[in-house]
């Protein structure tokens, strides 16, 4: 074992430093073991008839893993409740952690010998040949897209069919909460829901992104303010308020952390947020940051969705969720500051059209 190990050390750098693709060779070959060809966001990938070691450098790809029933050989931190969210430490004990979604130890990567790489092409471009030395790696274009993160990961494990009943449960739960909320609101329905992010020293409002996706296929409708802004708008001004004027509002909250807790309370007790719709008709609701934007994945989705049944009062029909008044109210917390680098984001009132900056 000590001489594999001095071996792998030796080869470990040269690896590295090789920027080489895949040559066509290898997409020819092997087929008669049962290798398949998977198309995704980084092109046709070679795949080896069953992955045995897979390695998840996103979060909505180790969601997806979870949910497939596979045990990663390595994933990256969590954004919060470092090292890994809560929902998914017992199903992830003992799994190695390769660093930072935005920067994975590649060498640790390759150390752990996978067989497939999930990555998305959003984070990972850059080092894309790098990670293709290492094992055969697909990637989606967004991290925030769940079906499309755990179709391409059943179809490049051979899980298809566990896929198509986790989405077919998703879908059956989408259009039993359309009808009932439609029901029980009526001529008040659809709201406008803004889903909306404090910070230590602004405030984000979020129009796309895996919340936005989710709202927008339950049928609630964006604030007039939100059409056409991109991923969402950054706000540093109290004047700017009325932005954030919805029928709903959803809080992201990391209440550990004095700054932002000091942040909210300096919003909301101002004229201009008493003055908001959501706020007048207390549905003004804190929710899980991790379960709403951080999770990325199928399961995460499924939380987001318990939580609507809950805040509007309706019976899941998969008794997921506890029934509760249409009344402002939380659910837990979220704990740790966001380790996210949002470099590059605009710092006043953003309109810009890029995806939205990851998770932080």
């Amino acid at each position: 074992m000590k001489t594999r190990a001095r071996t792998r050390r030796r080869w470990l750098p040269l690896l590295l430093l090789s920027i080489m693709p895949l040559g066509s060779t290898a997409l020819a070959a092997n087929d008669a073991e049962g290798r398949h060809v998977v198309p995704n966001a980084f092109g046709d990938t070679l795949i080896p008839a069953t992955p045995q070691r897979v390695v998840t450098l996103y979060q909505g790809a180790t969601d997806s893993a979870v949910a497939l029933g596979i045990t990663p050989a390595g994933v990256v931190d969590s954004w919060l409740e470092k090292p890994m969210y809560r929902y998914l430490r017992d199903a992830l004990a003992g799994v190695e952690h390769v660093g930072l979604e935005t920067q994975p130890n590649l060498e640790k990567v390759a150390w752990l010998d996978p067989d497939l790489i999930v990555a998305t092409r959003f984070r990972h471009e850059r080092v894309r040949p790098l990670l293709e030395k290492i094992a055969p790696t697909v990637a989606t274009g967004t991290v925030f897209d769940f079906k499309a993160t755990l179709a391409l990961m059943a179809e490049a494990t051979g899980r298809e069919t566990r896929a198509r009943e986790l989405l077919q449960d998703w879908d059956d739960r989408v259009a039993d909460f359309r009808q009932r909320i439609a029901d029980k609101r009526g001529a008040t329905w659809p709201q406008k829901a803004a889903v909306v992010r404090f910070k230590s020293d602004h405030v984000r409002i979020y129009s796309t992104g895996f919340a936005g996706s989710i709202l927008r296929e339950l049928g609630f409708e964006q604030p007039d303010s939100l059409h056409d802004q991109g991923w969402g708008m950054k706000l540093t001004s109290e004047e700017n308020i009325p932005v954030m004027n919805a029928d709903v509002i959803f809080v992201l909250l990391e209440p550990d952390d004095p700054a932002i807790a000091e942040n909210y309370r300096h919003w909301t007790s101002h004229l201009l947020w008493q003055q908001l719709d959501a706020v007048r008709q207390e549905r003004v609701f804190e929710v899980d940051a991790v379960d709403w934007i951080m999770g990325g994945g199928i399961l995460a989705a499924n939380a987001v969705l318990d939580d609507l049944y809950r805040h509007y009062g309706l019976d899941s029909h998969r008794g997921h969720a506890t029934p509760a008044p249409d009344t402002q109210t939380g659910t837990r917390s979220s704990q740790a500051a966001s380790a996210a680098s949002c470099a590059g984001e605009p710092s006043v009132v953003s309109h810009t059209r890029d995806e939205e900056p990851g998770a932080c």
